[in-house]
């Protein structure tokens, strides 16, 4: 192993690595309170323009699969250099773009190499002393979360002031400021496994094969996602419409109300170090459910609307939390290949999330949607509880 003499995390490479997946993320969802806008630009309909978001899923969840183990192969820090660069130059071909198909190409770069989250995120947790492992995992957790949902109140407000295009270059402007950072602030950081990539991909099903806990984490990551999706892609056509009629900038302001569940949500990395891990997802999957009485009434009420949005966004992430938290328990020496895995499954479930939303929508309007995500919020509590009877049953034949 090649590290610096300092491999310990200080708070400020930890509020550093935050600001990072923040950053890298966000370039996935500015198009998402912009929809209606992309959709006039181009003279589409608003579920031709959902396909922005989709892509941006689909791509990400490719990086997760094919890029993200990488960093058990290669040393971290020029790793995550080079993807930070990459991702940039994604943003900035949308940032050109005189046709969707453009947009769609720039979006799917960008999505493939901002999974270098993801390998931030295991990362700092392999830096981390194991007793605060759960507490740096939920900060680090907070920045990205913060990037995915303020994302869409700086794209509204750029959009406001600039064209909608402004945005893309503010965010590639943003990664070059962050891979310049990281490269002067992160430790080098190799660990060999010997393996080749085709034996790295291979192992990921492995994981999955041996651990029961990584497969039920990894399911109710997508669900949870895919719920978090239907609200998300859906809500600019909502508040575009009557009887709001917000313009993009109004309707990036909602982003703040999400930031201010996912600061909450930082916390229950917490619970899960103190071994309540089971409690905080109980209690997670029911009020996701919960969520959807207050956004049914959304049409009527602007109050229900902000409730259920802050409400269903702290609920998802402290879920989410939960999830990496526990799978960094498994194996030390794997953490980027379960990070992989348990995320690949995660955008899986928000693309299908997004599609289902932008269809949904088209066909029974917001009523639809929040009957969707209803539905699958009560899926992902019963299939929850149902392994939950099944631990139980295994550890009582083994005692």
């Amino acid at each position: 192993m090649e590290a610096t003499t300092s491999s310990r995390l200080s708070p400020g490479l930890v509020a550093l690595m935050a600001m990072a997946t923040g950053v890298a993320v966000a370039g996935n969802y500015y198009a998402q309170p912009l929809l209606h806008t992309i959709a006039a630009q181009f003279g589409i309909s608003n579920g031709a323009a959902g396909a922005v978001v989709t892509v941006a899923q689909l791509s990400y969840a490719l990086g997760l699969l094919l890029l993200v183990p990488l960093g058990d192969m290669f040393e971290r820090k020029k790793l995550i250099v080079v993807m930070t660069l990459l991702s940039a130059a994604g943003l900035v071909l949308t940032a050109l773009a005189s046709s969707l198909a453009m947009v769609l190409l720039g979006t799917a770069l960008t999505g493939l190499f901002s999974v270098v989250a993801q390998i931030l995120l295991p990362f700092s947790a392999t830096l981390a002393a194991p007793e605060e492992r759960g507490k740096v995992v939920g900060h680090v957790m907070t920045g990205l979360l913060l990037g995915i949902l303020l994302a869409r109140t700086v794209a509204g407000y750029l959009s406001t002031v600039g064209g909608w295009q402004t945005v893309y270059w503010f965010g590639a402007a943003m990664m070059l400021i962050t891979a310049i950072a990281l490269a002067r602030a992160l430790p080098r950081y190799h660990q060999p496994l010997g393996l080749s990539y085709p034996r790295l991909l291979k192992s990921i099903l492995h994981l999955f094969v041996q651990e029961p806990v990584l497969r039920i984490r990894a399911l109710l990551g997508a669900i949870v996602f895919a719920v978090f999706s239907i609200l998300w892609t859906s809500i600019s056509f909502l508040l575009a419409a009557a009887p709001f009629h917000y313009d993009d900038g109004t309707i990036g302001l909602f982003g703040l109300v999400g930031a201010a569940g996912a600061l909450a949500a930082s916390q229950v990395g917490r619970l899960a170090d103190r071994g309540k891990a089971g409690f905080a997802t109980s209690a997670g999957l029911l009020l996701l459910l919960l969520s959807w009485l207050p956004l049914a009434f959304s049409i009527y009420s602007l109050p229900a609307l902000l409730i259920g949005v802050l409400l269903l966004d702290l609920v998802a992430q402290a879920v989410h939390v939960t999830n990496l938290s526990v799978i960094n328990h498994l194996h030390g020496a794997a953490r980027n290949r379960l990070t992989s895995g348990y995320m690949t499954c995660y955008f899986m479930g928000g693309a299908a999330g997004s599609m289902l939303s932008t269809f949904v929508y088209e066909q029974a309007g917001w009523p639809g949607v929040c009957g969707s995500g209803a539905l699958l919020s009560a899926i992902g509590l019963l299939l929850w509880r149902m392994s939950r009877r099944g631990s139980v049953a295994v550890a009582a034949r083994a005692g």
